[in-house]
């Protein structure tokens, strides 16, 4: 995730919360943790009442949890020396990414997987692939599934140890990115065309993302959606859901993504939107240049991982069990958007 400076006044519990739901102290408003209910979500942004329905979340057996430690266990290794941009490290993370690409049905994007950076000043590039739709009437319209694959490289040694591992941030949204390029690379059912992102130079300031958002402007594709996974690694605790995304309120993405889940998968975090995070990770770009529903799913709520950035976000750390959840239940909701009614996803009126 691109660098978060924050200046805590107090140690009073940070906000969670989701529609309809009780939550802890809302924004972070005051010290007191008393509960505090949000009715209708923010701004009277009302949840879908299927999508809040009791019941089993929808779930596929797309990963597991060995295979997912072997993804975000290579991604987040030393000899990958934290995947700094333009390092040797990085290229071997490329490397990876592109075989896993390859060997699984997912075309490349462009000429080759690789897609140059014109906005860096070594060089630098995303990996880019495509599994084009199915349907004659939808394929035309594009929805990215993205990720960063770098990280800082380096940082302040602790205990010998100064490599930034990055497993959290981001090699677990990498790994979901790719469990699910493997699922629709091999299976097809994606009536609009699915682009499978993982993008350099976001700790650098989003600059993978804003290369591709202007890059693709530029060539007039028709986005639909752009969803992006930062930092799944490990599971929010005492929330009433499993993921949040970030700027909730600026679309109904959260409503239309639980009710393709069956249940509520999807919340509302308040600190999500008091310190910013929309605009923090590499849906902004998108946000920015197409104006479509452009969202992050996140599982960093500021309290469940204290290792942001720092040579301490090892794959040790990581849950496995969650991570595998999360993306055999986040498959079907990849796949509902891809197949769903034209302009089913819409941002929310001012």
């Amino acid at each position: 995730m691109k660098k978060i400076i924050i200046v805590f006044a107090s140690l009073g519990v940070l906000a969670c919360g989701t529609p309809k739901l009780v939550v802890t102290n809302p924004d972070n408003s005051n010290n007191n943790s008393s509960d505090a209910v949000v009715k209708d979500g923010p701004e009277g942004l009302k949840a879908n009442p299927e999508s809040m329905a009791s019941g089993p979340l929808k779930t596929y057996t797309v990963t597991s949890e060995a295979e997912v430690s072997k993804i975000i266990g290579f991604l987040a290794s030393d000899e990958l020396e934290g995947r700094d941009t333009g390092s040797e490290g990085i290229e071997k993370a490329a490397l990876y990414i592109e075989n896993h690409f390859k060997v699984n049905g997912v075309a490349p994007y462009y000429q080759s997987y690789r897609d140059t950076l014109s906005n860096y000043k070594d060089p630098a590039f995303n990996v880019v692939g495509v599994v084009p739709g199915n349907d004659a009437g939808l394929k035309d319209e594009v929805v990215i599934i993205g990720a960063h694959y770098d990280h800082i490289g380096r940082a302040n040694a602790v205990k010998g140890d100064a490599i930034a591992n990055g497993a959290n941030d981001n090699a677990s949204g990498t790994t979901a990115v790719l469990e699910m390029a493997k699922y629709f690379g091999k299976n097809k059912t994606n009536k609009r065309t699915l682009v499978f992102a993982l993008f350099s130079a976001e700790e650098k300031g989003l600059l993978g993302s804003e290369h591709l958002a202007k890059r693709m402007k530029r060539e007039n594709i028709n986005l639909y959606a752009m969803l992006n996974f930062e930092m799944i690694g490990v599971a929010l605790q005492d929330k009433p859901y499993d993921l949040y995304i970030t700027g909730f309120e600026k679309s109904n993405l959260a409503e239309v993504s639980n009710a393709y889940a069956g249940g509520n998968l999807i919340g509302y975090l308040p600190t999500a939107k008091k310190y910013g995070l929309f605009g923090r990770s590499d849906n902004y770009p998108f946000y920015t240049e197409f104006k479509v529903p452009s969202h992050t799913y996140c599982t960093f709520d500021f309290t469940n991982f204290d290792f942001y950035h720092k040579p301490g976000d090892e794959v040790a750390l990581m849950d496995m069990s969650h991570m595998s959840k999360m993306i055999n239940r986040l498959t079907p909701v990849v796949e509902g958007i891809a197949n769903g009614a034209k302009e089913e996803l819409k941002m929310t009126k001012d």
